[in-house]
């Protein structure tokens, strides 16, 4: 979802990106070397020692996005959108202040922070964590733009941007809210990450169809590789991802699924709800479902049964997993 929301910013005209990372930080260099070539822009990292917040690796990246006085977008890498980047530009410049909160709403606002604007305005007017009682639809959709100003107002330190900046620049009247139109979520958990990958298709289905797969293979709206190779006799769909260099058998099934580059999913395999890791396998005739997820270079036998199985990375199975668990 990171590269969907690189393009997207692409496409909207911005040539830097930087990318706040803490875990592993050598793995996305080497992942991000390409894209910078085939985008044509600029890549930075902002490698965190420790964990900075919300806040702090804004703090921690200054440098770069003071540069020069023109306005950054900011953007939590698990939330999955449209992503009205150029509508964005537009509306925070036209009012002026110093950001711009991306809002989107929900059906039961009881369960978030919500954000409550002014009277007849888009100006925040302040935050309310979980209300009791009715006082907004609107929830964070995690995607903002500042002035470079704002930067001024973090410490590089363990910071929440949502509990300890943006109040303050409510109590100000310096941060004012745009509706978001079209789906939005968060998909931070394996359930949510499926989910928000079928919005996802139904989006691109919508904008640009010629992108998704066609032929008597395919039920509904799948994504593709070009480098994917798909055996005979397969159904697959609706709402499935199928990445770079990945092997799909003859006879398999699979729906709401997620295969992740250098997969082999071998002969008459089913999948249902289900994430397939990079490099890992799936053995002939096993029925993997209920939200299982495979790490890295996991490896399923011929003919087993999973059922909610979190497959940590390098791992192999040889046996039934009947209940949701978590394989170690």
């Amino acid at each position: 979802m990171i590269l969907h929301q690189i393009k997207a910013l692409v496409d909207a005209g911005v040539t830097d990106v930087v990318l706040a990372v803490n875990y592993r930080p050598e793995i996305m260099v080497s992942f991000m070397e390409k894209y910078e070539k085939e985008y044509g822009i600029k890549i930075t990292l902002s490698v965190e020692s420790e964990p900075l917040g919300t806040a702090g690796p804004l703090a921690l990246a200054k440098e770069i996005l003071t540069k020069d006085d023109e306005p950054f977008f900011v953007l939590n890498s698990d939330v999955i959108c449209d992503f009205p980047f150029a509508e964005m530009i537009k509306f925070h410049k036209n009012h002026g202040s110093e950001g711009t909160i991306l809002v989107t709403k929900v059906e039961e606002p009881s369960k978030y922070g919500v954000v409550v604007n002014k009277e007849n305005s888009s100006c925040i007017d302040r935050f309310v964590e979980k209300p009791v009682e009715f006082v907004s639809n609107k929830i964070n959709a995690g995607i903002y733009m500042f002035n470079s100003s704002m930067i001024d107002r973090i410490e590089p330190r363990p910071t929440s941007i949502e509990k300890e900046i943006f109040p303050v620049m409510a109590a100000e009247s310096q941060i004012h809210s745009m509706e978001l139109p079209g789906f939005w979520m968060d998909i931070g958990q394996p359930k949510d990450y499926l989910t928000g990958t079928g919005l996802y298709l139904n989006s691109v289905a919508k904008k640009n169809n010629s992108l998704l797969a066609t032929g008597k293979s395919f039920v509904g709206h799948c994504l593709v590789h070009p480098t994917a190779v798909i055996g005979v006799d397969c159904k697959i769909g609706p709402h499935v991802v199928i990445g770079p260099n990945v092997v799909i058998g003859d006879g398999v099934r699979m729906q709401k699924t997620v295969v992740l580059e250098g997969a082999n999913i071998k002969n008459h395999a089913w999948t249902s709800s289900v994430i397939v890791g990079w490099h890992s396998t799936v053995g002939k005739w096993s029925r993997l479902e209920g939200v299982t997820v495979l790490g890295d270079d996991v490896h399923i036998a011929d003919e087993l049964y999973i059922n909610g199985g979190k497959v940590l990375p390098h791992k192999s199975v040889s046996v039934n997993v009947a209940e949701p668990s978590i394989i170690m």
